[in-house]
């Protein structure tokens, strides 16, 4: 399966340096749950268990991250990012799916 899913290079040192407190063989786990203010909500998990034959699975930088079929259909094209500002950090998903989403970034709808 061809990489639908991206990851910037600042999301990838952020999640690096996260990695560095868990157990060996953790991965990221980035999902697409029901939910939020505008229908749809990203998650975000760290993980032991090995990803499943259907995930897509990223790595770079030594970094894992996985995404679920599922979740996949809503991320098709997107990237996550990691943004520094004066008003805090945080992982962003730049998703061109989206119609809409809330004023915090983590809920969106789609058509």
């Amino acid at each position: 399966m061809a990489a639908s899913f991206g990851l910037s290079e600042s999301a990838t040192a952020r999640i690096a340096k996260l990695l560095r407190d868990e157990p060996p063989g953790t991965l990221l786990r980035v999902s697409v749950m029901g939910g939020g203010c505008s229908g749809f909500q990203y998650k975000f998990d760290f993980e032991t268990t090995p990803p499943v034959e259907d995930d897509l699975v990223l790595t770079d930088g030594g970094v894992r991250v996985a995404v679920d079929a599922t979740s996949l259909e809503f991320l098709r094209g997107a990237v996550l990012d990691y943004v520094e500002t004066l008003g805090g950090a945080a992982f962003e998903i730049k998703n061109p799916n989206t119609t809409a989403s809330c004023g915090c970034g983590n809920s969106f709808s789609v058509v």
